[in-house]
Parts: structure tokens; C-alpha cells; sequence
């Protein structure tokens, strides 16, 4: 089985528990305006690898991932390459090493999907917005498939790190807090939410590639209150599971 491989982060300390190879994945089917990686949008064969060739390189870094570090898979979105997927990760678990699938729930055939949920032991779900207006917006996708991936971890028990990039004037108000909070209500999966301050180091990028970046009026999210952010959501948060 091979997939269509971007890049590989040997030492990660972002995307998951612990020390972490990253595998970032070709294609996605989402058009976030937020987006950093534009050049993984397409499904590109430039770099064609089988599981096991990308297996041996994690597999080398494993020195390095301490108690709770191991493999994530990102994109792209790593959902449309299911069955690679799957395999890589079935080898990873045959020596140990821990999975894990970074992902905005959307793309992929449901059985391979179910398949691939099979050999994940995490997830870090991107849960990009709290409406379906804005989801279609300003990502093309839909909340409604996000929950419903969020529901097929939580009845598999697969546990979930929700992600969120917080954008000035679209995702940092009140409302968008509690609606989070309630879109999460009763999710036993959810053992962090984390949330990322917008940036703009991919304008760059965009350029090159001869794109306009939607958000290059947009300030950045500051440190400061993505923390403040994050305080006032646990808050929410940890009240409503009272």
C-alpha cells in the first residue's frame, strides 16, 4: 500500500502526547480560510511511499519518544488515505508504538474509516467552527459530519483532543465558547480541548503559489488570550459536567 506523502516531522511536540513523528498526508477536501499548508490541498503523486518505508523512519526516531510519545498522521487530510493509513499504523502497533490520527473528520470511505478507527489510539479532532453556516463558509465542510465522527469516537471510547484555531472576529466571542461547550456535552472521549492562535507565517505561501490568502486583513491572535480563552472554556466546561 502506498500513500501520497507531503513532508515528515521526525520530532513533533505539537501534535499529540510526547515526542511524536508527524506524517503529513497529500489531499484534503476542505477549504479552510485559515489554512496553513495550501500545497496539500491537492492529491499530488510526487511523493509516492509505501507504509513500511515510512514505518522504518518512525520506527529509527523511536529513542527519541519517551513514555508517551509515537506517530501522528496529519494532512492534508489522512481520512481520504484510509487504507494506507491503516496499515501504517497496524505495523506501528505491532512494535509498540503509539498511533495517532490528526483530522477534521471529513473525507474517506465509512468502512475503511471504520477500519483505520480500528488501529488509532487518539485522535485530534479539529472542530473548526460551532455553526453549520460558518463551517460551509469558511471551510467548505460540514459541523454536522465533524459531530458525527466526534459520536463514532465516543461510542468506540478512542480518546479525543479537540482542536480549535481561534481567528479575531470569527472564532474568539462568548457565544462561540458555549456553543462549543454544548456541542461537547456528555463526550466521555474529550480529554483536552486546545486552542491555537491564528497566525499568518503561511502568507508566504500563498503567494508563491499564486493564491489569495482570505484572512491577509485579519490580525493574529495573540498568546495572551488564547490562554485567557482557554481558562474561560474550562470553566464552561467543567461546569457543565458537574
Amino acid at each position: 500500500m502506498y500513500g501520497l506523502v507531503h513532508s515528515f516531522e521526525s520530532l513533533g511536540t505539537l501534535d499529540g502526547p510526547g515526542v511524536r513523528c508527524v506524517v503529513f498526508l497529500q489531499g484534503c477536501p476542505l477549504r479552510c480560510v485559515y489554512c496553513h499548508n495550501p500545497d496539500t490541498w491537492e492529491r499530488l503523486e510526487l511523493n509516492r511511499k509505501s507504509a513500511k518505508e515510512i514505518f522504518q523512519k518512525v520506527d529509527r526516531c523511536r529513542p527519541y519518544f519517551g513514555y508517551n510519545g509515537g506517530l501522528t498522521v496529519s494532512g492534508g487530510e489522512p481520512l481520504l488515505q484510509a487504507e494506507f493509513v491503516t496499515e501504517l499504523f497496524a505495523l506501528c502497533h505491532e512494535a509498540g508504538i503509539h498511533t495517532a490520527l490528526d483530522t477534521s473528520g471529513h473525507g474517506g470511505d465509512s468502512a475503511l474509516v471504520e477500519t483505520l478507527l480500528q488501529q488509532t489510539d487518539m485522535v485530534l479532532l479539529d472542530l473548526k467552527m460551532t455553526t453549520e453556516e460558518e463551517y460551509r463558509r469558511y471551510t467548505g465542510g460540514s459541523l454536522q459530519q465533524t459531530v458525527a465522527f466526534l459520536q463514532q469516537l465516543e461510542q468506540k471510547e478512542i480518546p479525543v483532543w479537540i482542536r480549535q484555531v481561534v481567528v479575531p472576529g470569527i472564532t474568539d466571542s462568548q457565544e462561540n465558547l458555549v456553543r462549543l461547550v454544548n456541542l461537547l456535552a456528555g463526550k466521555q472521549c474529550v480529554q483536552k480541548v486546545e486552542f491555537l492562535p491564528f497566525r499568518k507565517l503561511c502568507q508566504e505561501k500563498y503567494e508563491r503559489m499564486g493564491i489569495p490568502f482570505p484572512l491577509s486583513g485579519v490580525p493574529e491572535a495573540t498568546d495572551a488570550f488564547c490562554s485567557e480563552y482557554t481558562a474561560r472554556f474550562y470553566e464552561l466546561f467543567c461546569a457543565s459536567r458537574r
